[in-house]
């Protein structure tokens, strides 16, 4: 039936408008990514899949996407996106594609004196772009963190403000970075960890440890990006750091990237 039926998508369009992207968003889907613990973790993705879509096509065809996207059944990672884009390709007779997607990824962490396990939830992104001789795939995670500000320390008679950060990395490497690599560095370079389960002694822990540690925005974004540029693996990165300031009304905010940084040695 389905020869019979015309296809409108595939009429040609005089308008003369090429679209950079055009495609599909929004698309919540089974996938699958790698876990450096348990190899390999089930989670939920939100896709947005494009091509670029030249002016005398009328309009792409959906359906392609999500056979694609089935085809991998799920499965992202630095080996599947690259493929699937080309699939994308080649199956929309297309120059360019595109996919990002989105998705929550789950670390097992131990409170730091119980021991107590909990699951920390942190935001995860990938993001693959490709024509027929160059790709680019970069891996986004943001990271939850705990921040005490240097000053509030310098100037208070006792104790400090303090607040909870996000630490947001995007990367693109030569070689595998995990995702639970970046989330230590995010927290090494914090004030403190944050953890889903505390009893009081891992409270109290904390919060020594970020009185004895205490960053500004800035602080954190340079720690960051030191840390991202010192890893040979990492080929270019950028770093956007925002606190949820605890005593002020707006929040603070930083950012830079391997682009504002001096070659390595």
């Amino acid at each position: 039936m389905s020869e019979t039926l015309p296809d409108i998508q595939s009429q040609p369009d005089h308008r003369g408008v090429p679209l950079r992207k055009a495609g599909i968003s929004g698309l919540r889907y089974p996938m699958v990514v790698w876990d450096r613990e348990e190899q390999r973790q089930q989670t939920i993705g939100t896709f947005r899949m494009t091509v670029e879509l030249p002016r005398e096509y009328r309009g792409t065809h959906m359906s392609r996407f999500i056979t694609a996207l089935e085809n991998h059944r799920g499965e992202v990672s630095l080996d599947t996106v690259p493929d699937l884009v080309d699939e994308l390709r080649n199956r929309l007779d297309a120059e360019r594609a595109h996919v990002h997607v989105t998705f929550p990824y789950f670390i097992r962490k131990k409170a730091p004196v119980s021991g107590l396990g909990s699951s920390l939830g942190v935001d995860c992104w990938f993001d693959g772009d490709a024509g027929e001789r160059d790709a680019v795939f970069t891996l986004g995670v943001s990271v939850p963190v705990m921040t005490l500000c240097p000053c509030s320390k310098e100037i208070s008679a006792y104790g400090a403000h303090c607040q909870r950060s996000e630490v947001r990395m995007q990367i693109r490497f030569r070689e595998l970075v995990w995702i639970e690599e970046l989330v230590t560095i995010a927290e090494t370079s914090a004030s403190a960890p944050i953890f889903p389960l505390l009893k009081r002694e891992d409270e109290k822990w904390v919060t020594e440890h970020s009185y004895d540690h205490p960053v500004f925005v800035e602080d954190l974004a340079r720690n960051v990006a030191l840390r991202l540029h010192r890893d040979v693996r990492v080929t270019w990165f950028e770093v956007e750091v925002e606190n949820e300031e605890s005593i002020h009304a707006h929040n603070a905010y930083a950012t830079v990237s391997s682009d504002d940084m001096k070659p390595r040695d």
